[in-house]
């Protein structure tokens, strides 16, 4: 009889620490040390966890806040909104739909003219997914959003 290990420490083994940190116990990197803060390369965003597609680098600007940000998920229904009471601040936090992950927060001090919105999304919580190996990643559905555009933008 082979032993069934629990899904948290799968995902001990699978992650780094800071991955596990944030993903599952809602920590937050420090500000400017995520690799993604200032990487602009045309592709997509997805959960370090499931895989499950998240933010795409054509929504992606420097807010300069240290994080990445990005003015709207990939698909507004791959990601949930819930209100944060941490650290005495009422703030919208935002979890992956599939692995329930927490990835950031998301405020109303984005660019107007995309919305309005700032996903401000932990590095650590993300895996990035390059233009033109989506297809041979098993994301070819996206590969269209890169067909005609750069795939970054800095504000």
């Amino acid at each position: 009889m082979t032993k069934q290990v629990k899904p948290t420490a799968a995902l001990k083994q699978r992650l780094t620490t800071e991955e596990y940190a944030v993903t599952q116990h809602a920590a937050t990197e420090p500000a400017f040390t995520g690799k993604y803060d200032q990487f602009f390369e045309p592709g997509i965003y997805v959960d370090v966890v499931s895989g499950q597609p998240l933010f795409s680098s054509t929504a992606k600007y420097d807010s300069g806040c240290g994080w990445p940000a990005f003015t709207q998920p990939i698909d507004p229904q791959n990601v949930v909104e819930h209100t944060d009471h941490s650290f005495g601040m009422v703030r919208q936090e935002v979890i992956s739909r599939e692995a329930n992950s927490h990835l950031g927060h998301v405020f109303t001090d984005g660019p107007a003219a995309q919305g309005g919105l700032r996903y401000c999304i932990n590095s650590a919580a993300l895996r990035f997914i390059p233009a033109d190996q989506l297809t041979t990643a098993g994301y070819g559905d996206f590969a269209q959003l890169f067909a005609t555009q750069g795939g970054a933008h800095r504000d």
